[in-house]
């Protein structure tokens, strides 16, 4: 006779190592956010708000390892 075997994973969420800090900047310029994560190359969704924030003219998106970094570009009071 033959025995069935299950195998579960359960995978750790990345947490931050390095939170998010505030950052200033002039208005019209760029502005860059980086944070580091426990794992690399996890998942990043950056949001302002309940917004999700994608790549384009606007915002950057830059992922290396463990860390990840949003630049903001050609900013205005409403990026504050």
């Amino acid at each position: 006779s033959r025995s069935k075997s299950h195998f579960y994973f359960v995978a750790l969420p990345a947490l931050f190592k390095q939170e998010l800090r505030n950052t200033e900047a002039e208005e019209g310029g760029a502005a860059t956010l980086r944070c580091e994560l426990t794992k690399p190359k996890a998942p990043v969704e950056w949001r302002k708000g309940d917004v999700t924030l994608y790549p384009g003219l606007k915002y950057e998106m830059r992922q290396q390892g463990c860390a990840a970094e949003l630049v903001i570009y050609d900013l205005e009071l409403d990026d504050s």
